[in-house]
């Protein structure tokens, strides 16, 4: 079953689906009522009844109800890459913005229209579906520019000590401590833009001059600063600095629709990063932090603002500290009333936290093998997960080919739909990657990539502040009774603690001026945080 322009829905032969109620099963005829949604729909396929896919019943996913999140799941090279391609870009042409994360290198093809072809004809033809060559308006992004696509960064500071942490792999103890590394800066008006800014206040905090500073909110010991270092200085020579700095990213540009309403796919490309696949992974749970931050209540849409797929979703909960995972739950619960929606896609449920998965409405899952006791034990699990059906799970799932999944998700009524055993229909964008050709001129044309694509360092702060700190140095050695007549006669708290702070040579520390070098916020002013310790915006 298809869906027409004007919304009526087609058999592939062309006749009206009431015609051929007759010849349904129950149970077929069960999953077509579940599935024909009154709005907005995604077809994902057509119902299997035996071994071959029935296309008088349409598996559809509600438009309305991507908001509700989901899970694309199952084994290498079952399909879940061409599933997620089928509901972002059918996302997109329903005007929903959509953000992907291009793991492997093979999801580029989205931005091209694909290639018809006999095989791909017969396929739509058994799935119901009137198979177009189409593309959505994408635009290519990369972590700090390491690849094609416009650069994407971000501040140490607004990245926050949560996240930080979770890259650094730090344990409660020293994250805690990272923290009061963080509200430090904050509280001090020292900006940090990059990894060597974070390095350097480290240092001068657990230095003898610096010990003082942080006797009024807690110290750091030795040893914990000693491991922080050694990690940021590992995680700094993996070459992950590039992704820190400025300009930062403003993450409402993912929101960005074409001129006809169209929603824009973002397509982040990662395959220069795969040996870090822990920092894409927290890089993406920053987006969708500043994203929770930044937007507005909105309930329920017909459309939702963004989708966002999060692909290897394992790898953002592996080693993951409980206040990491308590922020993730967090987020998921409350950021569908923002109007986004998120997949995550990895090889079984179990890999989600259980917390995490009580919030994922729309499941589907591909083939799982069981070829040992733990697969044996995690596909039952995951079989337990869904919906009472009248097949047998356990043996249905590996038994699935590729391209095939059961599928179930939530209705407009806010109910689950039953289970549906379905072969999942064609992308209508290429399923070969773009090529680098087709992604630089993308690149190219974007009005973003002059926005992002040239770091920035603003020398223009490190040069006011170290003026500051030569011009008191000066003073010092030109009248030693300076500093005194300085503490007396300053009248406001703000002075008074400046001149405190002057005073125990925090701006004359070398380890400081190597911090100022990259420092560009206004002294004085205090960071206030948020969700997972992301800086809020002013």
């Amino acid at each position: 079953m298809m869906n027409t322009q004007d919304g009526e829905q087609t058999q592939a032969d062309g006749q009206p689906a009431e015609q051929a109620t007759a010849e349904l099963s129950a149970e077929a005829t069960a999953v077509r009522d579940a599935y024909a949604f009154e709005g907005g729909r995604i077809h994902l396929g057509a119902m299997i009844e035996g071994v071959e896919p029935n296309p008088a019943v349409a598996v559809n996913l509600a438009v309305g109800m991507l908001n509700r999140h989901g899970l694309i799941a199952g084994a290498t090279g079952t399909g879940k890459t061409r599933t997620l391609q089928v509901i972002a870009e059918q996302a997109a042409h329903a005007g929903a913005s959509v953000f992907v994360a291009d793991m492997k290198g093979d999801l580029s093809g989205i931005a091209v229209p694909g290639e018809a072809s006999e095989k791909l004809s017969a396929r739509a033809t058994a799935r119901g579906q009137e198979w177009i060559s189409r593309a959505a308006p994408t635009e290519f992004f990369s972590l700090g520019g390491q690849g094609e696509g416009v650069p994407i960064r971000t501040t140490v500071s607004t990245f926050g000590p949560v996240l930080m942490a979770k890259v650094l792999e730090l344990n409660e103890t020293q994250e805690s401590s990272l923290g009061l590394i963080f509200h430090y800066a904050d509280t001090q008006g020292l900006g940090l833009l990059d990894l060597k800014d974070l390095r350097a206040l480290i240092q001068f905090l657990t230095s003898d001059e610096g010990k003082d500073e942080l006797k009024g909110i807690g110290g750091i010991s030795t040893s914990t600063a000693g491991v922080i270092l050694r990690s940021l200085t590992s995680f700094e020579a993996s070459g992950a600095d590039v992704f820190f700095g400025e300009p930062a990213f403003d993450t409402e540009k993912l929101l960005r629709k074409a001129e006809d309403g169209t929603g824009i796919i973002s397509c982040l490309e990662l395959p220069g990063v795969a040996s870090r696949p822990a920092l894409f992974s927290t890089f993406m749970m920053w987006m969708l932090a500043e994203l929770y931050q930044d937007l507005p209540e909105v309930g329920d849409a017909e459309v939702p603002k963004l989708v966002f797929f999060f692909d290897e979703a394992h790898l953002l909960f592996k080693d993951a500290s409980k206040a990491f995972l308590d922020q993730v739950v967090q987020t998921v619960r409350l950021i569908r009333s923002k109007g986004v929606g998120i997949f995550f896609i990895t090889q079984t449920p179990k890999d989600v936290p259980g917390d995490v998965l009580a919030q994922l409405g729309n499941r589907v899952q591909h083939a799982l093998r069981a070829f040992t006791p733990d697969d044996a034990k995690a596909l039952k699990a995951t079989a337990s997960t869904f919906p009472t059906s009248e097949h047998d799970l356990v043996e249905v799932i590996p038994a699935l080919g590729t391209g095939e999944a059961i599928v179930t998700v939530m209705s407009e009524d806010g109910t689950p739909t039953p289970v549906a055993i379905t072969a999942v229909r064609a992308p209508e964008s290429s399923m070969d990657p773009a090529g680098a050709e087709a992604i630089s001129a993308v690149v190219t044309a974007s009005p973003l990539a002059e926005e992002y694509g040239t770091p920035v360092d603003r020398e223009s702060a490190y040069e006011i502040l170290a003026a500051r700190a030569e011009k008191e140095a000066a003073a010092e050695e030109e009248a030693p009774e300076a500093p005194e007549a300085k503490r007396s006669g300053g009248s406001s708290k703000d002075s008074s603690r400046s001149a405190k702070k002057d005073e125990g040579g925090l701006f004359g520390s070398p380890a400081v001026k190597s911090f100022l070098r990259s420092a560009g916020t206004v002294l004085g002013r205090e960071v206030t945080r948020s969700l997972f310790g992301t800086r809020r915006r002013r």
